[in-house]
């Protein structure tokens, strides 16, 4: 069975989100999505409008998306790869290269954002 990891905070999802969501799926069998607590997201100095438990419940819901674990640190992203026997970690190419170092664990995945969309232009479209 081929892992499948993402990360991200994952807030007002939107369907740039699940495009993200549903590329990293097609990529292996068992696609794991790990989340920002709202804790972590404090140390980052952002802050999410859905806390840590509703964010991982529509996560949950998403078709494409077989389990959702806690992010709580920067480091952990290591522990998880080597943890979870993952085989390609799968991030957003606005990340391009920022996890090269994670490639001697597993395959290392950028991929294209979706033109448009973004939590950060939802939020400001609401202002």
């Amino acid at each position: 069975m081929k892992k499948v990891i993402t990360y991200g905070t994952f807030d007002l999802i939107h369907w740039g989100h699940i495009r993200l969501l549903e590329r990293a799926k097609a990529l292996g069998d068992y696609l794991i999505v790990a989340i920002s607590t709202d804790e972590f997201n404090r140390m980052k100095h952002k802050e999410a409008y859905h806390n840590f438990e509703h964010r991982k419940l529509i996560l949950e819901a998403i078709r494409y998306v077989d389990e959702v674990i806690p992010e709580s640190n920067w480091e952990q992203k290591l522990e998880d790869v080597k943890n979870r026997d993952i085989d390609i970690f799968v991030m957003g190419d606005d990340w391009e290269g920022e996890f090269d170092f994670l490639k001697p664990y597993c395959e290392v995945v950028y991929l294209p954002r979706t033109d448009g969309i973004s939590t950060s232009k939802i939020k400001d479209d609401l202002k």
